[in-house]
């Protein structure tokens, strides 16, 4: 579900939160997450960055990979782009 998402990506340092679709039977159970892309442009990063993120995404969310062990590729990707 959509809290287990936002839990499981904010241990891989990743950003995101809950969000209810439009079938979703019980509004304290969402069955979506949203992605926001502003703090990922503030950044400087481009298209070419946006493909790790969404490999990321998926080795968290599909692959089940360790979130702590996604997390520390994130921050390797973060040192690239300094706030």
């Amino acid at each position: 579900d959509g809290k287990m998402a936002e839990e499981f990506l904010a241990l891989a340092s990743i950003t995101a939160n809950r969000n209810s679709l439009p079938w979703d039977t019980k509004p304290l159970l969402p069955s979506g997450v949203r992605i926001g892309t502003p703090a990922i442009t503030t950044r400087g990063m481009q298209e070419k960055e946006m493909e790790f993120v969404a490999q990321f995404l998926g080795r968290v969310l599909l692959e089940r990979e360790d979130p702590l062990k996604v997390g520390r590729d994130v921050l390797h990707l973060l040192r690239d782009f300094p706030l």
